[in-house]
This record gives structure tokens, sequence and C-alpha cells, in this order.
């Protein structure tokens, strides 16, 4: 007769952990200071009071847009966003931890994530690193050289959420899709995404393609691409791959409260005012980029002059979200009015 009893409490403890888990995810208050001391701890104020100490930073203009960032994203989540749910490990996964500094950092493909992958090896790594440009781009994709919150147990989690800094950075929708066709499958290194998603875009989109092209998929159009997003069957079978997986289903930035949300449109600027926060300039920069929005913006236009207004809207549709979330407006060159 006991045994139902241990049942009920050993379930009670599961649901109150996830309830736990939950409750900082849907949280927009202020964090608050870590208490604890353990690993991590660093001298003086942490990112999260020196963001928060509006004594210091309220005549600051970078200050006042990310505070303008964090309140835009909140409005568009409420208006957009009706069910909420809890959050599991497999959900976290893009969020990297720096303890030393008390950073997480929720890297989205194609957003110069190599480059902050680089930075926080550096930051993370004990001196082992200098330069971050020094750092090959693939070993800043490798497995393990980075720590992910979903390693971390749910009171580890919780603590990390409710003390360190969150930041994400995000760029214009279309821009980026553009940018992971471009390198993923005009490269000719890049194989394993030819046989893995070119292949099938190839035999699904395809009239008649020829023999070569079933077997090797390494010339796919941008077109066909759009086809593929497009298609109902895609997401049925399998998520999106990540490096077109729309911002909101990589980061959750309506179940997780982010501190600052950085622009590929002003990378630099952003990525100091990170660096600055942490404690870590001018010791650590973050590499110049040779690119500017103007220009990736105007190569974007160009791909889009062969898809019908149709397939614009569609696609247009199906990355709307993050376009609300992140205040992009739709750009002049679709023709979906």
């Amino acid at each position: 007769m006991r045994k139902p009893r241990v049942g009920r409490v050993v379930l009670a403890t599961c649901v109150g952990s996830f309830f736990l888990l939950i409750f900082y995810f849907q949280s927009n208050l202020k964090p608050a200071a870590d208490q604890d001391g353990r690993e991590g701890r660093r001298p003086g104020r942490s990112p999260l009071q020196a963001l928060y100490d509006s004594d210091q930073l309220e005549l600051s203009p970078v200050h006042v847009l990310h505070q303008r960032r964090r309140e835009l994203l909140e409005e568009e989540c409420h208006a957009h966003t009706r069910k909420r749910r809890v959050l599991i490990p497999e959900d976290l996964k893009h969020l990297i931890v720096d303890d030393q500094h008390r950073l997480l950092y929720c890297y989205v493909p194609k957003v110069a994530c190599t480059n902050w992958k680089r930075v926080l090896m550096v930051l993370t790594g004990g001196g082992r690193y200098g330069d971050p440009l020094q750092i090959p781009a693939h070993e800043a994709h490798v497995p393990g050289r980075l720590r992910s919150l979903s390693e971390y147990s749910t009171a580890e989690i919780n603590r990390r959420l409710r003390t360190y800094l969150k930041f994400v950075f995000v760029r214009e929708p279309l821009e980026r899709l553009v940018s992971a066709y471009r390198n993923k499958f005009t490269r000719s290194y890049n194989t394993a995404f030819h046989k893995r998603y070119g292949t099938k875009i190839v035999r699904r989109h395809r009239p008649d393609p020829r023999p070569e092209a079933l077997d090797r998929g390494d010339d796919v159009s941008f077109r066909e691409f759009v086809y593929y997003l497009v298609d109902p069957r895609t997401q049925r079978e399998e998520p999106f791959n990540e490096h077109w997986e729309r911002v909101h289903a990589l980061c959750h930035p309506c179940l997780i409260h982010y501190d600052l949300v950085g622009k590929y449109e002003t990378l630099e600027q952003d990525s100091s005012y990170v660096l600055r926060l942490a404690g870590a300039e001018p010791e650590v920069r973050f590499p110049a980029s040779g690119k500017s929005a103007r220009t990736t913006g105007d190569m974007a236009a160009k791909f889009f002059d062969d898809i019908s207004p149709f397939y614009q809207r569609k696609l247009y549709n199906l990355y709307r979200m993050d376009f609300l979330l992140f205040n992009y407006s739709v750009p002049a060159y679709l023709r979906i009015r």
C-alpha cells in the first residue's frame, strides 16, 4: 500500500523541478546577483549587474538601444505567443556557457557565430588562445570545445539563467537565408550538405534531373532551395537544419529572457558592448568584419529576382515570426503586397 504514495512523491518532485525550470524561463524580472560564491565569481560587478546599473549606463546611447530592443521583443512575444511550454534539454543546446565571465550566448548560424565561438574559446580557454582569428574556423565548431547549457542539471541551469548575462545575435531573416544557401550549396567543399540535402532537393523539385545531379546534389538552385523550404513535407519529416532554422526555434526568445539582442547590422558595436560588460575588453576584441549590411542586402535582392511572388510570400510567412520578434521590415525587393 505504500508504493503508490512513494510514486506520488517522486512524481510531485519531478513535476516541481520542471516548474522550477520554467519559472525562470518565463520571468521578465531583472535577474538577481549571484550570492553563492561558486565557480565563475569575478571581482566587482557581474555583466548582468553592469547592464542593469542605470546609474552608470542610463545616458549611454547603446544602453538605450538595447533596452528598446528588449522591450520590442517582449511586446511581440506577448502579441504573438499564446501558449507557454516547458523547455527540454534539447531546446538549450544552442546556449553556450562561459562560467568565468557569467555569459550565456545563443549561437545562430550565419550570424557571426564562428567568430563568437572563437571569442568564447579565448574567454574560457585559460590563456590557451590569443587572437580569436588564430583559431581555425573548423575548430570553433568541434563538439566539446565549449559547454552547452543543456549539459547542466536543472538547478545549475536555473542558477545560470538567473545570474548570467544572456545574449543572442540575429540578422535580417532572408539575408541570413541567402547566406546559408551560398555557403552550403554553392561551395564545392560542402559535399556533406550536397549529399544530405542537395540530392533530396533535386529529386523532389527538379523535373527530369540528370543521374549525376541525383547522385551528387551539388548544383541546387536557390529557387529549388526555396521550393524545398516551403514544401509541407520538409518539416513533417524532420526539423530544419540549424543553418536555415528560424531564430525563434533555435533560441526560444519568448521563453528565455535575453538581456541583449545583438544584430548583424550593428555587429561590431554590439559585440564590443557585450565584451565591455563582461570586463573582457580591451584584452579580447571581437574580430572586425569586412562585410556591410548594405552589401549583403543588395546580394539577397538579386537572389529573389527569379522567385515568383507566390513563393516569395510563402517564404516570408515561414520566417515571419523572426521578422516580427526582432523588428525587421519586409524587404523592399519582395513582391508580396
